[in-house]
This record gives C-alpha cells, sequence and structure tokens, in this order.
C-alpha cells in the first residue's frame, strides 16, 4: 500500500490491497494500545533502518513496562537508500526528533539503537558536512543514546523492514517543462 503515497498513483483496489489494509486496521486497533504521554516522564525512542526503510517507535516507561505512544516508518529516497550504515541509522534519529519534535522539545529523551558506533559519532567533530548538520540538529535536545541489541528492538527492526511489494513497480517519466 505505500505506493498509494506517491504522486498520479490512481487505487487499484485489488484483492492484495484489501487484504493489506485489513490487515494494517487490525494491528493498529489491537494491543498494544497507545497511550497518552505523562510530560513528566521521560520519552524514549527505539529506532531501526534497514537497507530502504526507518521505522521507530516513541513511548514511555510507566510502571515498568514500556508504552507506545506513536508508531512511524518512513521509505529512504533513493539518495538515502545508498548511505552507509552508520549513516542511515543516525538518518533515522534525526527523522524520529523531526517527526516527534512536538513530544521531544522540551523533555528528556533516551533513544535505543542497535548500531553502537552512534554514541562515539555524536562526539566525533571532524566528519562529513551531512552528519554534522544532522548532529547539530541532536544537540538542541536533551537526549541519551543506548545500545539496544536488535532482537530485544522488535518493534523498531520490524517497522524499517515493512516490504515494499510496489519497490520495482514505478515507471520512469521524462521531465518535461
Amino acid at each position: 500500500m505505500t505506493h498509494l503515497l506517491e504522486k498520479e498513483t490512481l487505487f487499484n483496489s485489488s484483492k492484495e490491497c484489501i487484504e493489506s489494509f485489513n490487515t494494517l486496521k487490525k494491528k493498529l486497533t489491537e494491543a498494544p494500545i497507545l497511550v497518552a504521554p505523562d510530560w513528566n516522564l521521560p520519552f524514549e525512542i527505539m529506532c531501526d533502518a534497514s537497507d530502504y526503510a526507518i521505522g521507530a517507535v516513541l513511548g514511555q516507561r510507566k510502571t515498568r513496562h514500556f508504552q507506545p505512544i506513536h508508531y512511524a516508518s518512513k521509505t529512504m529516497t533513493d539518495a538515502q537508500a545508498h548511505y552507509t550504515t552508520t549513516e542511515k541509522e543516525l538518518l533515522a534519529i534525526v527523522y524520529d526528533f523531526e517527526k516527534f519534535w512536538p513530544y521531544l522539545v522540551l523533555s528528556k529523551t533516551i533513544v535505543y539503537v542497535d548500531h553502537s558506533a552512534l554514541k562515539y559519532l555524536l562526539a566525533k567533530q571532524d566528519d562529513k558536512p551531512r552528519l554534522l548538520r544532522w548532529i547539530l540538529l541532536l544537540q538542541e535536545f536533551d537526549v541519551i543514546i543506548r545500545d539496544k541489541k536488535g532482537a530485544e528492538n522488535l518493534a523498531a527492526d520490524y517497522l524499517s523492514r515493512l516490504e515494499n511489494l510496489h519497490q520495482d513497480e514505478l515507471e520512469k517519466k521524462e521531465i518535461t517543462e
């Protein structure tokens, strides 16, 4: 269904589309239920990047259990798909802070990633300009980055690996002026 987000895409109500919609509707309406934020608690983001997408879950720990507030995922552009693994993981964090900005702007935030090099990258000063811009953006927030094994980061891992069945079905069109 992600191909429906592209410009000038016709809606084709196929059996596959109806099944995808019903599966999505079912998953979004069953537990775990989204909760309202508690502005006195720190926020937690679990994020991940795959070869072609970014996935994240924003939530808080209430009574020791992580409770989701918001889910997000995004397919990468062709240029982003060619980033290194470290760049993709940092892109995921930056995307999350831009997406969840209203929640995170004055709050403490703990980010869980499965790429340990990111903690060291944030302290490094001599890197690519793109990475430096992203690091400067993140410095506006009260953020702590922690490692989390991929096997423990299931929700974000799953969201970053949602299969785009229509990935290769886009037809290339010439730009006319």
